[in-house]
């Protein structure tokens, strides 16, 4: 299958590139931005020789005409205008932007501040969030990625919620992400001399990632509770860790709890569940497309800490959406992804 990427000059773009460039079964047949005409190493000197495309304008029918799919790797409020020009064609769509999340016109203006997507649009849309969606993205035509804070945090929080065993209304999410996840345009939040030996709290009660993990949750399990979640900027250049807090219904072991999750993720190969005692690190997941999950309950307060850990450029971006792909031609879901991660 041939593959278009528009956005390649951004972090999720490039690792888009990095992963169909090895797929057994994709082929990257152009790459795209609004930004540059060049040879797509002159942004990139590293795929110097690897990958000489160079980049293109976007034109609708071109695209529809030489490709199969085509990733969106745009800002959002920029794919949302892609998509309905694309939705005229036969091309199968991966939006990585947050445009085609929300199913609530409203949500989207309050979080996003920006106008929302057609609902003609959104509504088709299938949330990708691969392991529990599988049988709606193999039909799929559109699919929204999910957020990378809202695909570490889902995957964390899915077994409990779904079996019911928390109390609702005690959800509390303390996020953690590297630099690469505000992108690659320059700004004061992104400046090494910002964030170099720093450590601090952004978008305080007021991340758009919020109503997207409470959808999702709701779907689950419609007495969901609204949630706390508070995100911090690591000195590192990618990587994510949501530390979840939840009060359990009961009397539970942490044995019992990593029972759950490991009958909940069984045959999903990228959610691995660590052993009692042994909690994952954003280092052990570096460039890949796993997430690791530690659990365990504190008896003395009734408390279920998860430990929740992804790349966000890889599960929480590219690398979930190839694996979207993947599930939408009917391919392994690993094609292009069983790869180890890089580590130290």
């Amino acid at each position: 299958m041939k593959a278009s990427i528009i956005g390649t000059t951004g972090y999720g773009g490039v690792e888009l590139l990095r992963i169909l460039h090895s797929h057994p079964e994709f082929e990257i047949q152009s790459v795209h931005s609004s930004k540059s005409k060049e040879a797509i190493w002159n942004e990139y000197p590293h795929l110097f020789s690897i990958i000489d495309k160079k980049l293109k304008g976007i034109d609708y029918e071109e695209i529809a005409l030489e490709s199969d799919i085509v990733f969106l790797a745009t800002p959002s409020g920029v794919s949302s205008k892609l998509v309905q020009e694309f939705s005229k064609t036969n091309l199968k769509i991966i939006d990585l932007s947050g445009d085609l999340r929300l199913k609530n016109a409203e949500d989207y203006r309050k979080w996003y501040k920006k106008e929302p997507a057609p609902a003609s649009i959104v509504g088709p849309s299938v949330y990708g969030l691969s392991e529990w969606h599988r049988e709606n993205i193999k039909k799929a035509e559109w699919i929204a990625n999910p957020g990378c804070f809202a695909t570490a945090t889902l995957l964390g929080l899915a077994p409990v919620i779904k079996e019911d065993i928390v109390e609702l209304n005690s959800i509390i999410v303390d996020a953690k992400s590297g630099i690469s996840g505000a992108g690659r345009s320059p700004s004061r939040n992104s400046m090494y001399s910002e964030n170099n030996e720093n450590f601090k709290i952004y978008k305080v009660n007021q991340h758009q990632h919020t109503p997207e993990i409470e959808q999702q949750l709701h779907e689950w399990n419609p007495k969901t509770k609204p949630i706390t979640f508070s995100t911090h900027l690591l000195p590192i250049t990618r990587g994510i860790m949501s530390t979840i807090y939840v009060q359990l219904k009961g009397d539970w072991k942490t044995n019992n709890i990593i029972d759950l999750y490991r009958q909940s993720y069984e045959g999903s190969r990228f959610v691995r569940i660590r052993p009692e005692g042994a909690y994952p690190s954003v280092k052990e997941v570096n460039s890949s497309n796993y997430c690791d999950i530690g659990i365990s309950v504190d008896e003395r307060t009734g408390r279920l800490t998860i430990i929740s850990v992804i790349d966000n450029l890889m599960k929480g971006a590219a690398g979930q959406a190839v694996q979207n792909a993947n599930l939408m031609f009917g391919l392994d879901e690993m094609a292009g992804l069983d790869f180890m991660p890089i580590y130290p």
